[in-house]
């Protein structure tokens, strides 16, 4: 009788992960954090979201840790009281559908799946879903020295100290970087970066001009370390920046082109859609420099043309950043400092780019921890969730 009554105990929280193997077909990547309550996060390939109660969430981690079925169903019949066949077929149908999720594009989980999907900052979290890492403020020699804030910092981290920062996300429960900048792939060490990225097991992603990988040696190279998806920033009027797209799309890793839309080039923009689905480009970013542009037009020429319009995704430093003026600004705004945060080339930490008043603290000097629960974010976390 006491065991009847005896509260179930969670499975240890933390963060854990699997990665396809690399005979399968699509290649994909899955991260469960489970809270010290027996819920989890389930980040699906770094993009999908789902909520897990704690029998799904210990389904989860048995499926991650590649428990076989009836070993998977017996631990969880005795923990939860149920019986050992309904166990394994509630188990055999929750595999069934994780590994569908992960196998299938565009598929919708709330829809298909039974799985309530969340945005990420609806719930509070013990952890952000991603840091994005700006690696240094420096710019190709022809760019507006206005697209990244070269007078905040006075100095760029080295590559040990870069090593340090993501292995302290990753043992924080970090499991997404992004490496930023300015221009990233000025840095030499970039592929150094992401092999250390690889190593821990996070998903990793790179927002970048896409010029130098237009170099097909170091796109390999890149690819054959361990990056998974890339944010191309695209530049209109520049057929290099074309040619580069061109020859990025066909390999096997997920692009987001991002457009930052002017007065200027509004008239050109509903083109160059046509010419991005025609190279087979699925996601879209859009960044508007004026807010009286007329944003429901070219979101509706993006849908028409089948591109997936993404919104919580870093892009280059400048006054116009995303966070004032992206179009789902409250799902951005939600999100920083919560489900993401953003460190400058000397490692301060900030919820967001471009919100430099804001410094939550140093990733090299400090605990991440300290950093989330610093008093400035939560004070603007309450403010988000009251208003």
């Amino acid at each position: 009788m006491k065991k009847f009554f005896t509260k179930v105990q969670p499975v240890q929280s933390g963060l854990y992960h699997k990665q396809s193997a690399p005979e399968e077909p699509l290649p994909y990547r899955i991260h469960l954090r489970l809270q010290p309550d027996g819920s989890g996060v389930l980040v699906v390939n770094a993009a999908t979201v789902l909520h897990l109660n704690p029998t799904a969430a210990e389904y989860a981690y048995h499926f991650i840790k590649g428990t076989a079925p009836e070993a998977a169903a017996k631990e969880i019949a005795s923990r939860y009281r149920i019986d050992r066949n309904t166990a394994l077929q509630d188990y055999n149908d929750f595999s069934a559908r994780i590994q569908r999720l992960v196998t299938t594009t565009d598929l919708d989980p709330e829809s298909y799946l039974d799985f309530d999907r969340l945005l990420p900052h609806s719930v509070d979290l013990s952890a952000p879903l991603r840091l994005d890492c700006a690696l240094t403020y420096r710019l190709p020699a022809d760019t507006q020295a206005g697209y990244a804030p070269v007078k905040r910092v006075d100095r760029e981290l080295t590559t040990d100290e870069w090593f340090g920062i993501l292995d302290k996300a990753w043992q924080f429960g970090i499991p997404h970087v992004t490496f930023t900048g300015g221009e990233a792939t000025l840095r030499d060490d970039l592929v150094d970066l992401i092999a250390r990225a690889e190593k821990n097991g996070q998903v990793c992603g790179l927002l970048t001009d896409g010029l130098k990988l237009a170099d097909q040696a170091y796109l390999e190279l890149l690819l054959k370390t361990g990056l998974d998806h890339l944010l191309f920033m695209l530049q209109l009027d520049n057929e290099t920046s074309w040619k580069a797209l061109e020859t990025i799309v066909p390999e096997d890793i997920f692009v987001t082109v991002h457009l930052t839309v002017t007065k200027d080039n509004f008239s050109s923009t509903a083109p160059a859609l046509e010419r991005l689905a025609s190279l087979g480009v699925k996601s879209l970013s859009l960044t508007f420099a004026d807010p009286q542009l007329p944003h429901s037009d070219l979101q509706d020429k993006a849908a028409a043309l089948g591109l997936a319009l993404k919104h919580d995704l870093p892009v280059p430093y400048s006054a116009n950043h995303p966070v004032a003026l992206e179009t789902a600004e409250d799902n951005v705004r939600g999100g920083a400092g919560k489900a993401w945060l953003y460190v400058e080339p000397d490692g301060d930490v900030l919820p967001a780019q471009g919100l430099a008043d804001q410094i939550l603290g140093n990733a090299l000097r400090d605990p991440f921890n300290r950093i989330y629960k610093n008093d400035l974010l939560q004070k603007s976390n309450d403010e988000k969730r009251s208003s």
